[in-house]
Order: C-alpha cells, then sequence, then structure tokens
C-alpha cells in the first residue's frame, strides 16, 4: 500500500470550555459567601460594575422603564437599559409549589433532635406565616447594631505557636530547641505524642537521652496533658497537677476499658474504693480535658447565610424565594460606558481595554443571574418532590437522587449537583443543605413504594429508643419490624445505620438500660 499525502475535509461538534463557560461552572459551584467575594474582586477590577446598592435614586430611574426581570428572562431583553444587573432577582424570584389545598403540615416531627415544644412558629395564626416571610429582614434588623464580623473575629493562636513561645522561655540550648521544634510539629491534633522517645532520637540522630530530657520539660508546658502518650497518660498529666494522682486513680486510669463497659464492681476491687468514693472519682475524671490540644486547634464557627427561603402559603403549598442577603447586587453602568467610550475615541488601547471590561461586566451579570434562577430552579423542584418531609416530617421523606431532579428541570445531573454544593435552605423545619435532601432508595416489601435511607434511619432510631430494659431488639427483630412495615432491609444494612447513629449494640444497651433504671 502506498503511503499518500492528501488533504480531506471533516465536520464535528465539539464543546469548547471557554475561560467564561469555566468561570461560571466555577461561580455555580461557589457557595454565597465565595461569591460575595469573587464579586467584590471584580468590583475593584471592572470600572463599568458598581453595587446596586451604592445609588437607591439611580437604581429607580434605570429600572422605571425596563421590562421585569422574570426568572428565566434573557439579559439580552433588558440591555436597553442604563444600567442592567441583578438587584431584582430577590424581587422577582419567588415561585408558589403545591396546590390551594388547606396546609395541614405536623411542623413539629422534626429530625434535628428538636421536640414538639421547640417549634418556633405558632401555626395557629396567619400572623405566623407573615412573621415567617419577613424571617430575613427580621434577621437584618436585628444584626444591624452589632459590630462587623471582621472587627471581632481575631486570629486564633495555634497549638504550635502557643507551645513554641513557652519552649523558647523555658529551654536555652539551641541543640535543645531543634529537637524540641521536632517534637512540637510531630504532636497530632489532640497535643499526643505517640511516637517513643528512641524512634524520635533515631529520626533526629541524636541521643536518646536528650530526646527524653526535651520531653520531660514539654511535658509540664500549657495546657495540662499535651506530649501525652496516649489517653492513661494524659488524663495522669492532668491529675498530677492536681495532686490527685494516687494508687487508686492509677488503677482506674490503667483499667479505663473496663469503665467503658460499666464493671464499676470490678473497678471498685481493683482501686480498693467502694461505691462513693468511686463516682467521686468518675466526677474527677470527666471534669479533665482528654484532647488538651483541641482548645488552640479550633476554627471559629462558620456564619451559614441561606440562599434560599420557603415559608408555607397561605392557601395552601409553599412559596420558594431567594434570600435578597445572599445575592450580590451588581450593574453594568451602560451610561458612563458611552460617556467614556466618546472621551477615548482616537486611543485604541483605551477602547480595547473599555469593550474587555464592558464583556466582562455583562458576562458577569449574566452568570449571577443565571445562578440565581438556577438555584430557584432545583430548589423549587426539590420542595415540590419533598413535600410530605415538609409537611409531616423525616419518616415521609422519600428516596430522591440528582437524576430525578435533573430530569424534571432539564438540566444535567452535573450542573443539578453544583447547585447543590454548599447551598442551604431555611424552611420551617430548620436550615438543610440542599443536598440533604437526597437520600438512597431501601426497596420496599412485595413492590411496595421505595423508602429513604434517612426515614428508615429515623425509624431505628425511634425503635430503640422505645426500647425498655426487658425488652431489647436486636438487629434481626429490627429487620422483622421493618419488613412488617414494609421495609425490605438486610441486616447488615441494619447494622451500619445503628453505627452511623452511634447505637449501641444490643448487649450493651441492655447492660446500660438495666443498670439505669436500677439507679432510678
Amino acid at each position: 500500500m502506498a503511503l499518500t499525502q492528501r488533504l480531506d475535509l471533516r465536520q464535528t461538534q465539539s464543546l469548547v470550555m471557554t475561560p467564561q463557560l469555566q468561570q461560571a461552572i466555577r461561580l455555580l459551584q461557589l457557595s454565597s459567601v465565595e461569591v460575595t467575594a469573587f464579586v467584590e474582586q471584580e468590583l475593584e477590577r471592572n470600572p463599568l460594575l458598581e453595587r446596586a446598592d451604592d445609588d437607591p435614586s439611580a437604581l429607580a430611574d434605570a429600572f422605571a422603564e425596563a421590562p421585569d426581570m422574570a426568572p428565566g428572562a434573557a439579559l439580552e431583553d433588558r440591555l436597553g437599559a442604563e444600567r442592567v444587573g441583578t438587584d431584582r432577582l430577590a424581587e422577582d424570584g419567588i415561585l408558589a409549589v403545591g396546590d390551594a389545598t388547606p396546609l395541614d403540615a405536623d411542623l413539629t416531627n422534626v429530625w434535628n433532635d428538636t421536640g414538639p415544644g421547640d417549634d418556633p412558629i405558632d401555626r395557629s395564626s396567619d400572623a405566623a406565616l407573615d412573621n415567617l416571610a419577613s424571617w430575613s429582614a427580621r434577621s437584618a434588623d436585628q444584626t444591624e447594631d452589632l459590630p462587623n464580623w471582621e472587627d471581632r473575629a481575631v486570629k486564633a493562636v495555634g497549638l504550635r505557636e502557643h507551645l513554641d513561645a513557652q519552649m523558647r522561655l523555658s529551654i536555652a540550648d539551641g541543640g535543645d530547641r531543634l529537637i524540641a521544634d521536632h517534637l512540637i510539629d510531630r504532636l497530632d491534633d489532640a497535643g499526643y505524642l505517640p511516637d517513643p522517645p528512641d524512634t524520635l532520637a533515631a529520626e533526629l540522630g541524636c541521643p536518646v537521652d536528650s530526646v527524653k530530657r526535651v520531653l520531660s520539660v514539654l511535658r509540664g508546658l500549657d495546657p495540662t496533658g499535651v506530649f501525652a502518650r496516649d489517653l492513661p497518660d494524659c488524663l495522669g498529666l492532668q491529675l498530677a497537677e492536681l495532686n490527685r494522682l494516687d494508687p487508686a486513680m492509677q488503677a482506674l486510669l490503667a483499667n479505663l476499658g473496663l469503665l467503658a463497659d460499666r464493671q464499676f464492681a470490678r473497678l471498685e476491687g481493683l482501686c480498693g474504693v467502694d461505691r462513693d468514693d468511686l463516682v467521686d472519682m468518675l466526677a474527677e475524671l470527666r471534669a479533665l480535658n482528654p484532647k488538651p490540644g483541641l482548645t488552640y486547634s479550633e476554627e471559629p464557627a462558620q456564619i451559614v447565610v441561606p440562599d434560599v427561603l420557603m415559608r408555607p402559603a397561605k392557601e395552601g403549598g409553599w412559596y420558594v424565594e431567594l434570600n435578597p442577603d445572599a445575592l450580590p447586587r451588581v450593574l453594568v453602568n451602560q451610561s458612563y460606558h458611552a460617556e467614556v467610550q466618546v472621551a477615548c475615541n482616537g486611543d485604541r488601547p483605551a477602547r480595547e481595554y473599555l469593550a474587555e471590561c464592558l464583556a466582562s461586566a455583562t458576562w458577569l451579570v449574566k452568570a449571577l443571574h443565571q445562578r440565581a434562577t438556577t438555584i430557584l430552579k432545583v430548589s423549587t423542584e426539590i420542595v415540590r418532590q419533598q413535600d410530605a418531609f415538609f409537611r409531616h416530617g423525616i419518616s415521609q421523606m422519600r428516596p430522591l437522587i440528582l437524576r430525578d431532579i435533573a430530569e424534571v428541570i432539564g438540566m444535567h445531573e452535573s450542573t443539578v449537583s453544583r447547585v447543590t454544593a454548599n447551598k442551604y435552605m431555611a424552611t420551617p423545619r430548620g436550615l438543610f443543605e440542599l443536598k440533604y435532601f437526597f437520600s438512597a432508595s431501601i426497596a420496599g416489601t412485595d413492590g411496595a413504594e421505595a423508602h429513604s435511607a434517612e426515614a428508615v434511619r429515623h425509624r431505628i432510631k425511634a425503635l430503640v429508643d422505645a426500647e425498655t430494659p426487658s425488652d431489647i431488639l436486636s438487629d434481626d427483630r429490627i429487620v422483622e419490624i421493618l419488613r412488617q412495615d414494609g421495609v425490605e432491609i438486610a441486616r447488615r444494612t441494619v447494622a451500619k445505620y445503628r453505627d452511623s447513629l452511634r447505637i449501641p449494640s444490643s448487649v450493651q444497651r441492655r447492660k446500660l438500660k438495666t443498670r439505669a433504671a436500677l439507679a432510678s
């Protein structure tokens, strides 16, 4: 076969990931806090962008004759206004879900450990619905007089920084300081140093006695209990500082496994104390800190701002709306662009820069608008699919996967996945991440309707909570009860759900509840 060169024409289709498309995809999966930070950067960089709340009078004039920004309206339909932006999304982005049937939801059945008397909303009057509708505005008013978060947030001192400052004052020799630096770096988050001195000495290439000498100094630093080998050693250091490490307490620390199994009679014999003394010793242990390093390792609590607000409608069903406080409001100042364009008519680099800024600003407004409407679409469909959960509680949650939402709203599963990441919905039952409403499916018996894994977990917890000392349910018995309720589930699945709920085995529960009954 001869080798020749030739030219062929081929027609193909492919998706080109432009920088704008990549940025739009990344913008879709960012949280509201991250989007706000991104918009702030763009406002500093792009002179054609401005905040929607900078000039209220200008905004009123800009949108006096502009068409309504209904969810899904194209950005190109509004380019005739002097300022085009995202400031009206919160006003128009409200969708009703459900029919006009009266709302008879049992809003006291909450899976977040909230009892029937803990519901903060009175459902007996229509005024309560109005109060819930103005939740976001009231939250904003309550925080106006508080200092800014930046003024109250300070950089937390880490454990290693805290120990290093003390070590510099306690150890003067340069070689010992090098050893101490290495030991501080080897600490875990709880403040433990599990490696023995000989292993550490081999790593440093120094005598074992030098490591032991430095370690003895470091074990006396604050917080007490750091550089311990294990839990008994950590508690022993704290008890020694309190002058409470007597032989009885040493015996108790050496047999913490019996304490976990609640074998109090054996502990009394090993420690040589009676029941009252043992109770006092256990009270002292509970006052200690088993993980002293976490005192300096805790991250500051992150404030979660809901992206979507949901409230019951007076005529029945639900209202789903975007949270105005979570929407960055930006505008493209068209009049300023026209003015600058005339001023730099003969300056080609300036005109190119201005065109780039206009394209970037227009894209940002469009991307933010598309992000908001997509979140609203996905959230509305989630509310529609999980209507029984919002009305009757976790026991009525239905199995839901990304494909179920994607098929209804006409989007790809990956898009739904990005939308539900780091997004939260404020509901009458509490604040939930959108991913919470997606749950695996467990088949029903005899071809019955499938059940949500979360609902089954809640049912298992309810069965265990209702146990009596004389009637403890084994995993096999729980399987039988669930099958009678129409849930086809295996024993290993029950054991897995029980472990995830941190529920002990039936043998351990029988011991615990029997002792609790005798004590009462």
